[in-house]
């Protein structure tokens, strides 16, 4: 029989996104809990299910029915969460609909405008009434922002102008309303200095005739959402760690995956979108998860890759669970979290191609230090914690290409190398990465065989 102690530790475990005054009625648990099928019900609620309507109906029951005062540790768990300062995070999804369920005037479209902020990594947007249905970016007007919120202006000369130069169907609002990928551009019109999708752009405007493909495997990991000061995996216990690596990677059941929910309502909503979001899977960390995106040509690969980062945010938002690209969340014997960058041209993709790529290999081993210290927002600062030839990565300062070996830099896949054409794999890569960084340092090296300092 289960002992108030477990009752209560079980029932904090499951509710620290209780209220703070909920979060003291755990004091009076009582000392017998003869429902045990109901608790048991319980602790088979995922994460991303604790903020449904059965399970509230579920604690209230709990907490009516046997609320006693007990010798439980209530007390201590109880001030643990209101020094914590949880609070319960609702996103009153049942209520939303009623809303969303009114009839949209035709002469009414919301377009969400969304851009890129100083950090290089957080994204940010805002809504603008249009009174027709835009088919293409540029049938939308140039905005404009207050850049000095955002770190991309000064308060003096604040006015940040948004340039839409992508176009996706939204999937929160339907209907005719859209999603907006920006530029920024500054009071000179003229690409802001964060803007890093327009000196792409030229590149690829130079090796269009080459027909670049990209496409991108995104790692990522889920956080729990009760507490945004300590980012915590999805499921992960409160205070250590789960079974070391193995059963985790595309692995199917509850104490193996964690947030398979937001992952499928993702992968939904990129596909009404528009974005090629090819495929899904649960990574070797658990809470880990990774989405592939593409091929796409040319710049279009960093566009879709923002979109579906995008939609990630706001679906997890929806289950109010975090998002992190962190490279590595875990220290340790963990693996950390990439973007991996297949890349291939029409000559790569033709028979002989393999001599292509191998050629354009010498010319990535040449740009190696210029390729890490743009591969993730930070100089490469974050991406040493992840390369550091452990955990199916190459060493941050040193090359290695290899067929089939997911620990050099670069992979030759074993099917390409047996056809003898098709395309490689970038390796290095941080989860964090600016995809128009890293596709335009493909396109610099491989292609156009630059010298890049």
């Amino acid at each position: 029989m289960l002992t108030s102690r477990a009752a209560c530790f079980i029932l904090f475990k499951t509710s620290t996104n209780l209220s703070k005054s909920n979060a003291t009625t755990l004091k009076h648990l009582h000392t017998a809990i003869k429902n045990k099928s109901l608790l048991k019900k319980s602790l088979l609620l995922t994460t991303t299910q604790r903020n449904s309507t059965d399970q509230r109906k579920l604690f209230g029951i709990l907490f009516n029915n046997y609320s006693n005062k007990s010798d439980c540790k209530g007390d201590k768990l109880a001030n643990k969460s209101q020094k914590m300062g949880f609070h319960y995070l609702s996103s009153n999804a049942a209520v939303l609909q009623k809303y969303r369920e009114l009839k949209q005037p035709d002469n009414m479209v919301q377009c969400m405008y969304v851009w890129i902020d100083g950090t290089g990594e957080n994204m940010r947007a805002k809504t603008k009434t249009m009174d027709f249905e835009p088919t293409k970016a540029s049938d939308l007007p140039i905005w404009d922002f207050d850049g000095s919120s955002t770190g991309q202006a000064e308060g003096n000369n604040a006015d940040v102008y948004l340039k839409p130069v992508a176009l996706y169907n939204d999937p929160f609002r339907g209907g005719k309303n859209k999603l907006v990928l920006c530029e920024t551009m500054g009071y000179d019109k003229k690409p802001n200095k964060t803007n890093k999708r327009a000196s792409c752009a030229k590149v690829m405007e130079k090796i269009n005739d080459t027909v670049p493909w990209f496409a991108i495997e995104q790692e990522y990991s889920l956080l729990e959402g009760d507490n945004p000061l300590h980012k915590h995996p999805l499921g992960w216990p409160s205070n250590g760690f789960l079974e070391p690596q193995g059963p985790y990677y595309c692995g199917v059941g509850a104490f193996k995956v964690f947030g398979r929910d937001i992952v499928e309502a993702h992968y939904r909503a990129c596909m009404y979108a528009g974005i090629p979001i090819s495929g899904e899977n649960a990574e070797v960390m658990p809470s880990q998860w990774e989405f592939q995106v593409g091929p796409s040509v040319g710049i279009a690969a960093g566009d879709d890759l923002w979109m579906a980062r995008f939609l990630l945010e706001r679906v997890a938002e929806d289950f109010r669970v975090g998002v992190t690209f962190d490279p590595k969340l875990i220290a340790g014997d963990w693996n950390g979290a990439g973007a991996h960058t297949n890349f291939s041209t029409k000559a790569m993709r033709e028979p002989g191609g393999l001599k292509v790529i191998e050629d354009s290999i010498e010319f990535l081993r040449a740009n190696h230090a210029a390729h890490i210290r743009n591969y993730d927002p930070k100089g490469g600062v974050d991406n040493i914690r992840r390369l550091t030839g452990r955990h199916e990565t190459g060493s941050y300062d040193s090359f290695s290409a290899g067929v089939a070996n997911r620990g050099a830099s670069i992979r030759i896949p074993r099917r390409v190398a047996d056809a003898g054409f098709g395309y490689l794999e970038d390796r290095r890569p941080a989860s964090n990465c600016d995809p128009y960084v890293v596709t335009e340092y493909l396109a610099r090296s491989a292609v156009l065989r630059e010298k890049i300092e």
